[in-house]
């Protein structure tokens, strides 16, 4: 997914890519190049107006023709003023709206990806994305893209009306037309690839600065407040220097086009005041013609300043449109099977094998078969790297395996819609994920129709109603970015209550009660011991103390099962469980 950034053209054919966004807004479109004509009608209106009252006023000293000139002047005025104004707030307007409408393509289409991208892409990447290359869109609407198409339109209309009003002028000028054209094709594909450079130079920038923000207590913890802002540093210097090669750059296209073009002006001037010294062309004439002249100059200078804004942003929409075009591995199929109604809860592994994207040297999972049975619990125990997380990742069909099949009641898990597949579990992970949001609405996230008293239920089942009665302002309390206002163990209540809350038949616990203290742990044992009453539940414990009651323990290590059996099975068979019974329940 690469553009060529050496091909000017083909990258602004780019933004062609606005045009199903700006669809909805004919409207202001409409309202926009309506007064964008009339704003341009009026500005190629006073060169005559200036014409007529240099011939008809000052050369034959006629005050009533001066008076009327003047007067129509301010009318023209008026005209370009309001029209100006009016334009200015459709094209404002069209691209704040597009840009917010962008913004939300762009988020819900990053919601639909699946964990194989995040796995390759920085997350502040993605901000930047979501921010930078929006923000750039939005001006290119708003602003950059009127600005070139009233200056195209003025231009056209200047040099046209100075073939009519001189023709041996005009032809003068139009030689040097090619001497303009040619540094803008060679220093555009210049700012294109600098343009794009930037962007890319000021994402990594983003990236660095959010993966150290949402470090911060590890960063602190370790002292690493120089390294960060040194690495944070070297990334905004490389921004830095790429943005001022651009500028330069940019810069120096326009101070040529300027040049080359007013150097063409003044040599039209000396043509020009030769004739009127000859008696061969009046006064008002030549002076209509220098505007219009200065107008189609002017309309130069501000495409060619422009035209290094359009690549800019020609680059950011491509970077976008990289993002809407990425499509996720994961997805619901195009016809999906029903799931048993109601659902029971049975699952099976059959013959499954997988290995990450990232790490595809090593299997997560090799012969991989398990049945579940409704209502059961199975606990999955063993080493680090034993493959246990990499279960509940198939079973949520964050990635597919490459060999066997999962079922869900015997309906194979990729025949099954996602948001019905996902709906039927709910998830306790070790790293509780809170918001920044109320209590309230963090309980209910699995939940949005859940009442009042549903939130309370829950928090009172997760032993969570008393430390969140003591807060300020109790369930409505804000608990700030990822929950940093709560304890660990707190935290984890939460996580609790969001999953007794879901009311989901199948129960995913990943160390659910790892951050909790003795007696809290002892409390949610029994909460969750109700909560697994009738349900199908999954627990990854690295405690052997949590899972002793568990009907079945697997016994993992390297992606494949080696044992299962009860607690007092496995500890008379010997082997691995044994081993860790040990170490963990020795005195």
């Amino acid at each position: 997914m690469t553009t060529d950034d050496s091909r000017s053209p083909r990258k602004l054919r780019l933004l062609t890519r606005l045009l199903p966004l700006l669809r909805p807004y004919r409207g202001l479109i409409a309202g926009w190049l309506g007064f964008l004509a009339l704003s341009s009608t009026a500005t190629l209106v006073l060169p005559q107006a200036v014409r007529v009252m240099i011939d008809n006023g000052f050369v034959k000293a006629n005050a009533e023709a001066i008076n009327a000139s003047f007067l129509g002047l301010f009318g023209v005025a008026a005209v370009l003023a309001v029209a100006t104004a009016a334009r200015f707030f459709f094209v404002t307007l069209l691209g704040e709206r597009i840009a917010a409408d962008l913004r939300k393509r762009l988020f819900d289409h990053l919601l639909t990806l699946d964990q194989t991208f995040y796995e390759s892409t920085r997350t502040g990447e993605l901000v930047s994305r979501l921010a930078a290359d929006t923000e750039l869109v939005q001006t290119v609407v708003g602003s950059t893209l009127s600005l070139a198409l009233r200056s195209v339109v003025t231009m056209v209309g200047g040099i046209t009306a100075m073939v009519l009003t001189s023709p041996r002028l005009a032809g003068i000028t139009l030689l040097v037309i090619p001497a303009v054209v040619l540094p803008i094709i060679v220093f555009g594909r210049r700012v294109s690839r600098l343009s794009r450079q930037s962007q890319d130079r000021i994402a990594d920038a983003s990236a660095i600065a959010g993966e150290s923000i949402n470090a911060m207590h590890t960063v602190q913890a370790y002292t690493r407040e120089p390294q960060e802002s040194r690495r944070y540093s070297d990334a905004v210097m490389r921004a830095l220097a790429t943005a001022r090669l651009r500028i330069a750059t940019t810069g120096t296209l326009t101070a040529l086009v300027i040049l080359l073009v007013f150097g063409a002006i003044t040599l039209v001037l000396w043509a020009g005041a030769k004739a009127v010294m000859a008696g061969t062309m009046a006064p008002g004439v030549l002076s209509q013609f220098v505007l219009y002249a200065v107008l189609a100059a002017g309309s130069v200078g501000t495409l060619s300043e422009v035209w290094g804004q359009l690549l800019r942003a020609a680059g950011a929409l491509g970077r976008t449109t990289e993002l809407l075009d990425t499509q996720a591995t994961i997805a619901s199929p195009s016809q999906p099977e029903p799931a048993p109604h109601p659902l029971r809860g049975a699952l099976r592994f059959e013959n499954v094998e997988f290995r990450y994207p990232s790490r595809p040297e090593r299997s997560a999972l090799a012969d991989f078969t398990l049945d579940v049975q409704p209502g059961e619990t199975i606990a999955l125990v063993g080493p680090s790297g034993a493959g246990k997380t990499t279960v509940f990742q198939l079973l949520l069909r964050f990635h597919d395996p490459a060999h066997g099949r999962i079922t869900l009641d015997g309906v194979d898990l990729r025949a099954l819609a996602l948001p019905e597949l996902r709906g039927s579990f709910a998830l306790v992970p070790q790293d509780p994920v809170l918001f920044g949001a109320s209590a309230a609405d963090n309980i209910a996230f699995g939940r949005t129709n859940a009442s009042r008293g549903d939130v309370i239920a829950a928090a009172r089942a997760a032993e969570a109603d008393s430390f969140l009665g003591a807060l300020p302002e109790g369930y409505d309390s804000y608990l700030g970015e990822r929950g940093v206002r709560l304890s660990g163990g707190q935290q984890q209540r939460i996580a609790i209550a969001r999953a007794l809350l879901r009311d989901a038949p199948v129960l995913l616990l990943d160390e659910a009660t790892s951050s909790l203290d003795a007696q809290s742990e002892h409390l949610i044992q029994h909460a969750l011991e109700r909560l697994k009453s009738g349900r199908t539940t999954l627990v990854i414990a690295h405690r052997l103390a949590t899972v002793q009651r568990a009907d079945r323990i697997i016994v993992m290590d390297a992606g494949r099962i080696i044992a299962q059996g009860t607690h007092p099975e496995l500890v008379a068979a010997g082997g691995l469980y044994a081993q860790l019974a040990q170490l963990q329940f020795a005195t």
